[in-house]
């Protein structure tokens, strides 16, 4: 089978192309590693113009009547690209959260860093949960799946063609509530070997009231929350590993929601 190739004369390309680096652009906006502040704006514009260019003959090739460029096609090519992009950054973002209510819990709030990914000051657990997630999902080929996730989109989704916008949206909005759920099974073993600690320590000072027992809460409750932490990681990499499934559950939920009434799905 002859492969389709990059034409700008074709018939409709331009406008393909131009829908086409919308829904790209919005999954840069929120992907992992792209959506960080530290990578040059330079370097983002040429991965947008990259990538639009190589999938192009495939959206091209998908689209049955030549689109037009309107404030609600731009809009909703970018929704599409928001919603490819949204699993892995939840999975990113509940780590960061776990990482800060580790921190929180442990006793280390107080140590924050400078995050290379976007510039801002974080709890030292947060920014290391957040690097943690990104060099798992970079492990198992985030990039290739979004990759392809994009060229799927073009069968489920024609450049150009009418989608619900304000059931996307909404649906977006509610597996944001995932994050919190996600970031909550990332920190529940710290947070219960910490609960468990100050319990203890409460016992020990209605026991021997002589005892200082702040004095002693603090090293224990930081040592005792760095032990769990560090035991719990090959848990938390093996919850991570699974941000494919996440992200297709979430992927699936969206494209249902955007799809119109009576319109048939390209995609699973």
């Amino acid at each position: 089978m002859i492969q389709p190739t990059f034409d700008p004369l074709a018939p409709g390309s331009a406008v393909t192309l131009a829908l086409l680096g919308a829904r790209v652009g919005g999954v840069l906006l929120i992907a992992p590693v792209f959506s960080a502040t530290v990578v040059p704006r330079a370097v983002k514009v040429g991965v947008l113009v990259v990538l639009t260019v190589l999938l192009q003959p495939a959206a091209l090739a998908s689209v049955r009547n030549v689109p037009q460029i309107t404030p609600a096609t731009l809009l909703s090519e970018t929704v599409i690209g928001l919603a490819i992009g949204l699993g892995a950054a939840i999975v990113v973002a509940a780590a960061e959260a776990a990482g800060d209510v580790m921190a929180i819990q442990i006793g280390l709030s107080g140590a924050a860093i400078l995050d290379p990914l976007d510039s801002s000051q974080t709890p030292v657990l947060g920014s290391f949960s957040r690097l943690f997630a990104i060099a798992i999902l970079l492990s198992l080929n985030l990039l290739p799946v979004m990759l392809g996730a994009i060229a799927d989109s073009a069968q489920a989704f024609p450049v150009g063609s009418p989608v619900s916008l304000a059931n996307g949206v909404g649906v977006m909005v509610q597996t944001g509530s995932a994050l919190f759920i996600l970031g909550a099974r990332f920190a529940a073993p710290v947070i219960a070997a910490v609960l468990i600690a100050n319990v203890a320590m409460a016992v020990l000072g209605r026991a021997a009231p002589q005892i200082n027992v702040l004095a002693v809460a603090f090293p224990v409750q930081i040592l005792l929350g760095l032990l769990t932490l560090a035991a719990a990681i090959p848990a938390m990499g093996h919850l991570m590993g699974g941000w494919a499934a996440i992200s297709d559950g979430m992927l699936g939920q969206v494209v249902r929601a955007l799809a119109p009434a009576g319109a048939p799905l390209g995609v699973r």
